[in-house]
């Protein structure tokens, strides 16, 4: 029997479809693992190659997030048209299940530990259900290793992707994770870790964990037996971890080379309005310090269009960046992702103006702000974006050159490339 995992690609207009250094997901490298032997099973990324509808399979198990649940609705319906049964799945699919329940013979909500090997087993036995929702939250112990054999490596910048935790232990507004997780933090035994990391390939890691250090006791055990191995890596993180600095120290002797963090607004308003209160604006420049002092670069994320902002906030922000030097930042547009609590209060507020998903993409404004048009926080985004991305805004946050300077250079150079095309196009 014939199995294709399907990521649906990206939206042309979208600067997320236009990055080149991709990296795979890992959720349908697990799936794939979770699949067994008894299966031919192809992972399809769309954003990485082409669709092949001329051949199909016996079954398409389809993930998808917001952003791609459009083009995933697309291709259901053309598999199905073909007699094709089809799975969705996804954090789009946990939280929007009835719609997605209209382009799909079965929906699978949350995690497929549990679900996927019933989900087979149905499908051969011709008792498929129309739902499937895990009755738990699956122990991270002993998990199958993800299929990356099954890519195309020469697609991708880097495959080595891995988790060591799910979850994040704090609940922000605007963040889906918690709806997903449930608001639980969940840690894979630190052996299990390190038998995965000797499966891969040699080279730079990818800790795709929400918040690798949101458990400091299991992170310190994490970093400690990391450093013999004497990798590099990078992964994502709360501003919380400069009040440990035995926990910054161990990462840095790890092999940490950057952390994404959400610094999010410079606003203390807007931080408790979006239930981010752990952050403290007036303490950043000495976290970002803290964290450089320690040979750890930074990418941050900041959110524009929060019922604080008004058009200062696109030259504030900016400013702030390139006097702290952050190596790199993604901006987002505020977006009312199904199952957070901002989309609850602007469907009840009638704010939201736009219900195309392709443009749940933190690029596009979908409601209406409080203190800005539509047109300027748009305008104000891309204007942002246009400077942080200009030769001399990367030369301020990035010279003069050090240990990290090619990784975040290259990164740079990239969203560069991807901020270019999306405005051509």
């Amino acid at each position: 029997m014939k199995l294709h995992l399907i990521i649906p690609k990206w939206p042309a207009d979208s600067l997320w479809g236009q990055i080149y250094f991709r990296f795979p997901y890992l959720s349908v490298t697990t799936v794939a693992g979770l699949t067994g032997d008894s299966w031919e099973v192809s992972i399809i990324d769309e954003n990485a190659e082409p669709l092949d509808f001329s051949n199909p399979p016996d079954l398409a198990a389809i993930s998808i997030m917001t952003p791609l649940a459009t083009r995933g609705y697309e291709i259901a319906d053309t598999f199905r048209k073909r007699g094709v049964p089809v799975i969705i799945g996804g954090i789009h699919a946990t939280t929007m299940k009835h719609e997605a329940k209209r382009h799909a013979d079965s929906v699978v909500t949350g995690e497929a530990e549990d679900t996927w090997p019933r989900v087979l087993s149905d499908f051969l036995e011709g008792t498929l259900q129309p739902f499937y929702e895990p009755q738990h939250f699956h122990s991270l112990v002993n998990l199958p290793l993800p299929r990356r054999d099954l890519l195309n490596r020469r697609k991708y910048f880097f495959t080595n992707t891995i988790q060591t935790t799910r979850g994040c232990p704090f609940d922000c507004d605007f963040c889906s994770v918690t709806s997903f997780y449930g608001r639980t933090y969940r840690v894979r035994p630190i052996n299990d870790v390190v038998d995965e990391i000797s499966r891969m390939e040699k080279g730079f890691l990818f800790f795709v964990d929400d918040n690798i250090a949101g458990r400091p006791a299991y992170a310190k055990e994490l970093f400690r037996t990391l450093i013999p191995m004497k990798i590099k890596w990078f992964s994502q993180a709360s501003l919380n971890i400069v009040k440990d600095r035995e926990l910054l120290a161990l990462a840095q002797d790890s092999g940490c080379m950057g952390l994404f963090i959400g610094f999010e607004s410079l606003s203390q308003e807007n931080l408790k309005a979006m239930g981010k209160s752990m952050n403290r604006a007036a303490e950043y420049r000495s976290a970002i310090q803290t964290i450089h002092d320690h040979g750890i670069g930074i990418q941050g994320s900041f959110i524009f269009g929060t019922d604080y902002d008004d058009k200062t906030v696109f030259p504030d922000v900016l400013r702030f960046i390139e006097r702290t030097r952050i190596e790199a930042a993604l901006f987002s547009i505020l977006t009312p992702y199904p199952g957070t609590r901002v989309y609850e209060a602007l469907v009840r507020e009638n704010r939201i103006i736009d219900t195309n998903w392709e443009h749940y993409d933190m690029n596009h404004v979908v409601f209406t702000p409080k203190n800005m048009t539509v047109d300027e926080l748009q305008d104000g985004f891309t204007w942002a974006y246009k400077r942080l991305y200009g030769l001399r805004s990367i030369a301020l946050r990035l010279l003069p050159l050090n240990k990290n300077s090619l990784f975040f250079g290259i990164q740079n150079y990239g969203f560069r490339q991807a901020w270019k095309k999306t405005l051509r196009g």
